[in-house]
């Protein structure tokens, strides 16, 4: 049996990797649509290598009838149209921070707790901030192994999570460079070309930011509620691919070589710890790559119980499109739709099961 998916964003950069991954992966789908804002109507975006989908207006479409809406199209139209897709018994995938941390909504990342998917009530699943999927996706094994309690993460984090204009800024600083232009600062709090800028998001009262404050929330949730998360984030001159410097202290005694077994056999990490020139994965080589990549392994000396890692991985796939088509994926294999619905759209979880 096939589906019918909505991809609600279309025209975006995660929207357009939203339809790229669903037809390398060949999501069993026998119909998908393309959805966007009344200005994009009638536009066309790839799907696939030889299909090309006419974009429809978001505002008039039935979604009575379709089984998963994938959405990404900016927070504001998420929080309108999301229920309403719902509503009417499409399953809703969101990528926006919109429902996050919202309770009877299950924040996942398949390769950490896809069980969550079960406790879906409200016909809405979201997506995690694209630097917290590929985290958790590398804390998973060695939190099973040695149960961290504290995390100290670095991010360096491309531009392309601030969509297509932060990459049109970055490209057009780079250019203006070299024939002596000045530089237009519009995407970013400042020139981002042969810069980094310790901010992303809003500043918050205690000092941190929205995108530092999401890191922490959302790996609790997904994670652990008992971790606690220090990040540091900030916006560097790369296009596609974040990076993170992460630092974890365990309650158990961390042993290095338990340590590397289990990140080889966890799914969608590829541990590359070679201890020489290039024995590391840096973000130009995950572009296009599914996995959350694990390098410079080490003991830290510095606390009881640490260990210290880099990870990288593609923030338009790991961090957005891709894990929402593994969300889909999930379902489709748990059996948790029936006839088009969520089979469990109407159960409240319990105060302290909510996700």
């Amino acid at each position: 049996m096939g589906y019918r998916v909505a991809v609600v964003g279309a025209t975006g950069a995660v929207g357009r990797e939203l339809l790229r991954i669903l037809a390398e992966r060949n999501f069993p789908a026998d119909e998908v649509v393309a959805l966007a804002s009344p200005r994009s109507v009638g536009r066309e975006v790839s799907f696939g290598d030889d299909k090309v989908l006419k974009v429809q207006n978001l505002e008039t479409f039935d979604f009575k009838g379709w089984d998963i809406a994938l959405f990404s199209p900016g927070g504001a139209v998420s929080a309108k149209y999301a229920p309403k897709a719902a509503a009417a018994g499409c399953v809703v995938i969101d990528n926006t921070s919109h429902f996050r941390m919202e309770p009877g909504i299950p924040l996942v990342v398949p390769e950490v707790n896809a069980s969550a998917l079960k406790k879906a009530s409200r016909g809405i699943i979201a997506n995690p901030n694209c630097s917290t999927a590929q985290m958790v996706v590398a804390l998973k094994p060695l939190h099973d192994l040695f149960n961290i309690r504290r995390v100290v993460v670095s991010t360096y984090q491309a531009v392309s999570g601030a969509g297509k204009d932060g990459m049109d800024e970055l490209f057009a600083q780079t250019k203006g460079t070299f024939v002596n232009d000045p530089p237009t600062v519009a995407q970013f709090t400042k020139q981002i070309a042969f810069n980094v800028i310790p901010h992303i998001d809003r500043f918050l009262e205690d000092g941190s930011t929205k995108e530092e404050w999401k890191m922490a929330v959302e790996t609790r949730k997904i994670l652990d509620p008992d971790i606690q998360v220090l990040a540091t984030c900030v916006r560097v001159p790369v296009f596609i691919g974040h990076s993170e410097a992460i630092s974890i202290e365990c309650e158990k005694p961390v042993d290095l070589k338990k340590a590397r077994e289990a990140l080889r056999k966890a799914p969608g990490v590829i541990l590359r710890d070679e201890r020489e020139d290039g024995g590391y994965v840096t973000p130009i080589e995950c572009v296009g790559e599914d996995a959350t990549y694990v390098s410079r392994l080490r003991i830290d000396p510095s606390v009881e119980n640490g260990l210290a890692f880099w990870c990288v991985s593609d923030n338009l796939r790991k961090g957005a499109a891709l894990n929402a088509v593994q969300i889909a994926e999930s379902i489709v294999q748990q059996g948790l739709l029936k006839d088009g619905q969520l089979f469990r759209r109407n159960e409240i979880p319990d105060e302290d099961e909510a996700v």
